[in-house]
């Protein structure tokens, strides 16, 4: 207990609650881009997530993630269940905050890295089945991954750099979200009727708190208030404003046009990229890593249409794309210079670091996609994922939680009971234009 530096605690608490606020934000990031029927049911998917992953957290995930390492790297072992000996006193993995600090801390990454997916499958999706999918993903892809990576495991004793969750949160949760596009199918009219999003100023505010709390994402992976959490601060603010450039000039470019739903998602696929990197590179690598991220992330919206899978709401080009990007340039320009404990990447001549980053992207992505597609076929079978044609037409708001986002033609809103049924029940008209070639979305 003598080591415990309460500066240190301070910091990580403090960062703990930043990125909790980051999942209310991605309720509001997604929640504003899709249709205004299903507002409030794509809202639930991610504040639910601050009480499901969490109690699958305290139970047994954070023993399975980071608990004694078991069976050669592959997961730890259960003696943490319940919290057992996670106190007050430090741990192996932080000598100078408490233990339990270190647990919630890493906790609030286990709730958003699930509540991401779920921009997938936005808009389609049962309820109960989305809640089953969730416990059964974090005790069997997030908590081994985390393990694999932080834990002690395999991938982190080869060697590979991941600061703060490009691979275990960003490159994990997209290769789920496509398991998951391709196993729920398609939208109702995808491809034929435009589905535009509904309150872009909501997204606005939600990649806005997105980016405040990123700054305890990537900070607070420094694990003490110091010089490696200050470059972490830096670097994570300069790859998002030019992730924002970046992806804006790539819009204007192709349609002649900047947006400021653009300039949200390159904000946000900026963060993405910088995420694996931030303790390792230094402000003109963050440029590079930010602007690189912003274009690629762009480009990559449109291979939903190209390969015909309907990813609602581009969990996979800009969290899969923005992610193993973000790996992969770590094992570029990652240097001891910036962090002793790290690596030196290819521009300091050790070329086997990209070998190692790839290595450790493909391990993610192979694990999680072929064990995501089990859990969710699993599922499918025995109790479905997809609501009926008619709750799909009708909206989820109403469907699934007898509510409505917003007050109709000036009668009612809230509650079901509180709005007039004729009015609530009409299913929303839809859009006599064509999509965007690019994306419904971006």
């Amino acid at each position: 207990m003598e080591n415990i530096n309460t500066g240190d605690t301070a910091f990580i608490l403090i960062c703990s609650a930043l990125v909790m606020f980051m999942t209310p934000g991605l309720a509001l990031f997604y929640g504003g881009m899709v249709r205004s029927k299903n507002v409030l049911g794509t809202i639930m998917h991610s504040f639910i997530m601050l009480g499901v992953a969490i109690i699958v957290w305290v139970l047994y995930g954070y023993s399975l993630a980071f608990g004694p390492d078991a069976f050669g790297g592959l997961v730890g072992n259960l003696d943490w269940i319940g919290l057992r000996g996670v106190g007050q006193a430090p741990s192996d993995y932080a000598d100078t905050i408490p233990h339990i600090a270190f647990m919630i801390f890493q906790g609030m990454f286990a709730i958003i890295t699930p509540a991401l997916i779920t921009g997938a499958f936005a808009e389609r999706i049962k309820f109960s089945s989305f809640i089953v999918f969730t416990v059964a993903w974090i005790t069997l892809v997030y908590s081994p991954i985390a393990h694999w990576v932080w834990g002690g495991g395999w991938i982190g004793e080869l060697g590979a750099l991941d600061f703060a969750g490009g691979t275990v949160v960003h490159v994990n949760s997209a290769v789920a979200a496509l398991a998951a596009a391709i196993i729920i199918g398609k939208r109702k009219g995808f491809g034929k009727e435009a589905m535009h999003p509904h309150n872009l100023p909501m997204t606005i505010l939600g990649a806005a708190i997105l980016w405040f709390g990123w700054f305890g994402f990537n900070a607070g992976s420094a694990l003490a208030a110091g010089g490696l959490s200050s470059v972490a601060f830096v670097v994570t603010h300069i790859a998002s404003g030019t992730g924002a450039l970046g992806w804006i000039l790539a819009e204007k470019i192709k349609t002649g046009k900047p947006t400021t739903l653009g300039a949200a998602s390159g904000a946000v696929a900026g963060l993405v990229a910088i995420t694996p990197a931030a303790g390792f590179v230094g402000p003109i690598s963050a440029i590079i890593i930010g602007l690189l991220a912003g274009i690629f992330c762009y480009l990559a919206v449109g291979l939903k249409f190209k390969l015909d899978y309907d990813d609602s709401l581009d969990v996979v080009a800009v969290h899969g794309v923005g992610g193993a990007l973000g790996a992969m340039l770590t094992g570029i320009f990652a240097s001891t210079l910036i962090n002793a404990d790290g690596a030196n990447g290819l521009i300091y001549g050790n070329a086997s670091l990209v070998v190692t980053q790839l290595i450790a992207v493909g391990a993610t992505i192979a694990y999680s996609f072929i064990v995501s597609f089990i859990i969710l076929k699993i599922i499918d079978a025995v109790m479905g994922l997809r609501v009926s044609e008619e709750e799909e037409i009708n909206g989820l708001d109403l469907s699934l939680h007898s509510e409505t986002g917003y007050a109709l033609s000036g009668i009612g809103g809230g509650t079901l009971g509180h709005t007039a049924p004729e009015v609530a029940l009409q299913p929303e008209p839809s859009y006599a234009m064509k999509p965007s070639p690019a994306s419904d979305q971006h």
